[in-house]
């Protein structure tokens, strides 16, 4: 009986020691485009804090106007932030300092809510999309939104439902990476574009200067698997996150996590080498965290983890593995 009233204390003392920040997206907030060590912090917190983060969807007013969007419904930051700077690349918001954060830890980034704020998402074909030889001319479109029916009006008779997410959520990479672009995810997460990752799931990024530096963006309302000619249901979110700080704990690529699944990560130019990268992670954190042998976590991958194909079509490839834990049971003793 002690013991629980001790614990619930320190639950009591930790929920009290968090606290609550909002961070919209501004000219003086968001970044364009890249991921970099040296970026300057536009908000520091402490473990285990919340922030409530503003987004914007890629793409400067002009180019949702001439996809069909009306002038006058054009986002007012969107407005604000095309007049100080050339919006090329993924608006992203950040980064934030998160106190004590050095290189060798992980970030476990709780995703809390993520809300669609904008009634209008955006699709354009790509250079770099599956079929880009079979549809040379470049062609972009806004998809008016009903978000009190969770739906994407793609076409008459075709409705989507909103499943909404950030593509881009990540940490500056290693210095001696310099500046990189936000549209290749890699070891820092970034452009993941994993449709996964939605409200009530967790990711976990590997910490590579101080403070992490988090920057996240890249809205999507909903996305298929692939992300197949370059563009998703691009849109403005909200999302809340809490930062949980792991002292110690060294991962090699990012990993995720859900209510049901495991998610283990490959990331390379290659999708071949992007598939063995995911299984080998999911062969490490099945060895690692559930006690298997490696041989043995191998062939439970075999039996009964799935491969995703994430996106084809931002330079690097990426695969996740979905390993459910439901196949997890108690050991009977």
């Amino acid at each position: 009986m002690q013991r629980i009233f001790l614990l619930t204390l320190c639950l009591i003392a930790t929920l009290n020691a968090q606290k609550r920040h909002v961070l919209k997206a501004t000219p003086e907030t968001v970044i364009v485009g890249y991921y970099d060590a040296t970026s300057k912090p536009v908000l520091r917190i402490q473990p285990n804090d919340v922030v409530e983060i503003e987004t914007l969807g890629i793409g400067s007013p002009e180019s949702w106007i001439s996809g069909g969007v009306p002038a006058d419904k054009i986002e007012p930051a969107r407005t604000a932030i095309a007049a100080k700077m050339p919006i090329r690349g993924h608006i992203l918001t950040g980064p934030i300092y998160i106190e004590g954060a050095e290189p060798g830890d992980t970030l476990e980034l709780q995703i809390l809510k993520v809300k669609p704020t904008y009634p209008w998402a955006y699709n354009a074909m790509g250079r770099n999309g599956a079929l880009a030889d079979q549809f040379p001319e470049p062609k972009r479109r806004a998809i008016p939104m009903d978000l009190k029916r969770n739906l994407a009006l793609f076409a008459p008779g075709v409705e989507i439902p909103l499943a909404p997410f950030f593509g881009s959520m990540g940490v500056a990479p290693p210095p001696v990476m310099g500046r990189v672009s936000s549209s290749p995810p890699g070891i820092y997460a970034g452009n993941l574009d994993n449709k996964e990752l939605v409200a009530g799931t967790k990711l976990f990024i590997p910490i590579h200067v101080p403070g992490a530096l988090f920057q996240t963006g890249d809205g999507h309302a909903g996305q298929g698997d692939g992300e197949l000619d370059q563009t998703a249901l691009e849109t403005s979110l909200t999302g809340e996150f809490r930062f949980i700080l792991h002292k110690g704990k060294k991962l090699a690529w990012p990993r995720g996590e859900t209510p049901t699944h495991y998610i283990a990560m490959g990331l390379d130019p290659e999708l071949n080498v992007a598939t063995k990268l995911a299984v080998q992670e999911a062969v490490d954190f099945m060895s690692a965290e559930k006690g298997l042998s490696r041989a043995d976590a191998y062939m439970l991958a075999s039996c009964a983890v799935d491969l995703h194909i994430t996106q084809l079509v931002d330079g690097t490839k990426g695969v996740h593995a979905m390993i459910p834990k439901k196949i997890f049971v108690p050991v009977k003793k």
